[in-house]
């Protein structure tokens, strides 16, 4: 019974050692963690007969941290942003860091015209337009089509 209640105490009380050391053997051990440590943005595509609408969900950013490049058919969104926070108080002093990037591309279909690309952020969306060429536009035409 002592044994029982012994290990007990040690399953609540973990080194410093351990703990620091924790989510690394997660992820090397199970693979959980990269989840909670990696992170990409949300993207929604949708498609009307005039454009195809990039959404991507990136909030706490700014206009100025986003990169938009385009070579040849592929599009690139990325961003690198890099924080330092400072605290002093009278009795201590706090330093954080963070950083966080991420890159995400995307080959774009030859019907749309890569001169019009235009891209806004508003209320942590960041929302490409891609316009279709107009001679697009004119085969996008619906048409019905009947079941035998």
């Amino acid at each position: 019974m002592p044994t029982n209640i012994l290990s007990k105490k040690v399953e609540r009380f973990p080194s410093l050692f351990e703990d620091f050391l924790k989510p690394w053997n997660d992820i090397l051990k199970t693979g959980e963690g990269w989840g909670k440590m990696i992170t990409v943005p949300a993207v929604n595509i949708t498609e009307n007969k005039e454009n195809y609408i990039v959404s991507m969900a990136v909030p706490g950013m700014k206009k100025n941290d986003f990169n938009i490049n385009l070579e040849a058919d592929m599009l690139t969104i990325s961003s690198e942003k890099e924080d330092d926070k400072e605290e002093e108080g009278q009795d201590y002093k706090r330093r954080e860091y963070s950083y966080t990037s991420f890159s995400r591309s995307f080959n774009l279909p030859e019907e749309v015209n890569k001169e019009k690309i235009e891209a806004a952020y508003e209320d942590g969306v960041l929302k490409l337009i891609l316009p279709k060429k107009e001679e697009a536009k004119r085969v996008a035409t619906f048409k019905q089509i009947s079941v035998k």
